[in-house]
């Protein structure tokens, strides 16, 4: 069984758009949304329409949050605010409900997904984490495998037998994971990557018998994009951060 594995769409339907032509292509038998599927970008109705019409499980993002939890919402800063602000009056009601019973976490095929950071967060990042914040991460969760997003990089941090920690920078490619080690891994961004490789729109391919990642990097029509977020009044950073 193959799945794919998607992050941090932020309303980018033309990066979904080419996302999603390109898993039609690869044998996927099923897709896994690590949240944060709004925000930032200009079509959000347009990427829930999709991710409902797919039957894709998702997991609740940071930016679903905000939407209703005036707490989560008053701790961002007034860029990502004007972005909420503005995708809650293009959502549809009924996509709004749908944002809104989005779970914390998901637990599929022996894995774990969260938009955060494990067990179960949606706020915490994992930038650049020491081995002995790794190792209590590690600790708290059962999973020998577990995805996260939330950073929109490109990291993979395993545990082996030992208790030792190690950190990998992720390109795109194929990355085998060593059955004997436990793995935690940040396969991107759809719509907002902030990764070192190049601007496209990131995912990832979870070959689960074969036990290997694969890293796709997409190229989509950014210029709509960037064209829609202007006109659509989002903060300007949501656009320059694309080119």
């Amino acid at each position: 069984m193959r799945i794919a594995i998607v992050a941090d769409i932020h309303g980018n339907f033309r990066a979904l758009q080419a996302v999603l032509a390109d898993i039609d292509e690869q044998n996927i038998e099923g897709i896994i949304s690590l949240g944060d599927n709004i925000g930032y970008g200009p079509e959000p109705n347009e990427v829930i329409d999709q991710l409902r019409a797919r039957g894709v499980l998702s997991v609740m993002g940071n930016h679903e949050l905000a939407l209703f939890n005036p707490a989560c919402y008053n701790r961002l800063n007034p860029i990502t605010q004007q972005s909420i602000d503005i995708t809650r009056e293009l959502l549809s009601p009924a996509n709004a409900t749908w944002v809104k019973e989005l779970p914390y976490v998901a637990l599929r095929h022996e894995a774990r997904f969260v938009h955060g950071c494990p067990p179960s967060s949606l706020t915490t990042y994992l930038f650049h984490p020491s081995p002995t914040r790794l190792s209590r991460i590690f600790y708290s969760y059962d999973e020998r495998i577990c995805f996260c997003g939330h950073t929109h990089g490109l990291s993979l941090f395993t545990r082996n037998k030992e208790g030792i920690i190690h950190t990998h920078s992720l390109r795109p490619g194929t990355t085998e994971l060593s059955p004997n080690d436990r793995h935690l891994i940040i396969p991107g961004s759809v719509g907002q990557p902030r990764d070192s490789s190049d601007k496209n729109a990131k995912y990832c391919i979870w070959d689960i018998p074969a036990d290997f990642i694969m890293l796709r990097s997409i190229a989509y029509d950014v210029a709509t994009t960037v064209r829609l977020i202007r006109e659509r009044g989002l903060p300007v950073v949501n656009a320059s951060r694309l080119q």
